[in-house]
């Protein structure tokens, strides 16, 4: 089999979650007795090259690259299946001339919940063609399968396999907290909720005060108020980007990790701190609370009281903590790249 693969986000030297994603995915695919053709905008690492792994380096940005990568895998001979990892647009364009598999994150262009602009009407304007001239569609839960298929009731259910994802690491060290502080790790956008964590953490009784909040995460969109609150509420720090060193230390050493968001598609980060038996608290919207199944404490991301009064438990219930350090590496050992791989090399042969 000869799969021809967008890795454009997994070389970032930035990478958002979805760029992390695509990391995983290529590492486990490179271990597979496969062809390889990377497709990117910018030179992959010396050790992907191999004598079945070659990239394509594409020129133009934009609109311009996707049309020039249209053209270029009809050339691809032997080419088995492109897999479009973070677009729509090529099998968009390309999918009545080459067989694609499109993998969806999520449909958060299509719903309330606040979502960059240009992002959501590109998202609009291209995924149903996309979808409709895809060979395969990949989505990265079961929440965005469902997702999916209400939105798109005239598409076969067979041809969308969920294929999940793993790790940021595959065998971490158990978190030993160390410090007296909440972790919370994603870009400041609306969407990931911060400031309604921050004013649950605000909140909380003086006796908890001596747990920080710490954000970690670039700068977004629509961001300022979050920002602000950030500078200003007593015991919240905000590091902005770390380094992956400096995010491995923090996991290790928080003593809760809080992930509220109004939705995700998958929601890497909860499935770094289940792996490492930290207590989470986080949403019950998206797939969130798929991904914990059991293993995190749930509330309502809508309701700033809802955040605190899950803060308040998570810090101040001893046994609580306790069950969520044993339930979360259990729960993280469902999810592997091993697994995702599988999973989509299975769906791409059918």
């Amino acid at each position: 089999m000869h799969i021809a693969i967008d890795v454009r986000e997994a070389l970032r030297p930035r990478k958002t979650g979805k760029g992390v994603w695509v990391r995983g995915l290529v590492e486990a695919l490179r271990t597979r007795e496969i062809d390889l053709t990377f497709i990117t905008d910018t030179p992959v690492p010396n050790e992907w090259h191999t004598a079945k792994h070659r990239e394509l380096v594409v020129p133009g940005t934009g609109l311009l690259w996707h049309l020039h990568v249209a053209t270029a895998l009809r050339r691809i001979p032997d080419l088995h299946c492109y897999v479009s990892t973070v677009s729509y647009l090529v099998p968009a364009i390309a999918g009545k001339r080459v067989a694609c598999a499109t993998v969806v994150h999520d449909l958060i262009a299509f719903r309330r919940e606040p979502h960059e602009r240009r992002a959501r009407w590109i998202e609009r304007l291209t995924l149903g063609l996309a979808l409709r001239r895809s060979t395969h569609i990949l989505a990265i839960s079961e929440s965005t399968k469902r997702d999916l298929l209400a939105r798109y009731p005239s598409i076969d259910s067979k041809n969308v396999t969920a294929i999940f994802a793993g790790p940021f690491r595959e065998h971490p060290p158990l978190n030993e907290p160390h410090g007296q502080f909440i972790l919370c790790a994603a870009t400041l956008c609306p969407r990931k909720n911060q400031k309604q964590l921050i004013e649950g953490y605000a909140s909380l009784p003086s006796s908890l005060k001596t747990f920080q909040l710490i954000l970690i995460g670039s700068r977004g969109w629509r961001d300022g108020e979050i920002v602000d609150l950030a500078r200003k509420t007593p015991g919240v720090v905000w590091k902005q980007y770390v380094p992956d060193a400096e995010y491995e230390h923090l996991l290790s050493t928080c003593t809760v990790f809080a992930l509220p968001s109004l939705y995700e598609g998958f929601g890497m980060q909860i499935l770094d701190a289940l792996s490492r038996g930290i207590p989470i608290l986080t949403s019950d919207r998206g797939s969130l609370k798929e991904v914990a199944d059991g293993a995190a404490l749930i509330v309502d991301p809508g309701s700033t009281a809802s955040i605190a009064a899950g803060l308040e438990r998570l810090l101040a219930d001893a046994d609580l903590q306790m069950e969520l350090r044993e339930k979360g590496p259990k729960q993280a050992k469902k999810y592997t790249w091993d697994r995702t791989a599988d999973l989509l090399l299975q769906a791409l042969r059918h």
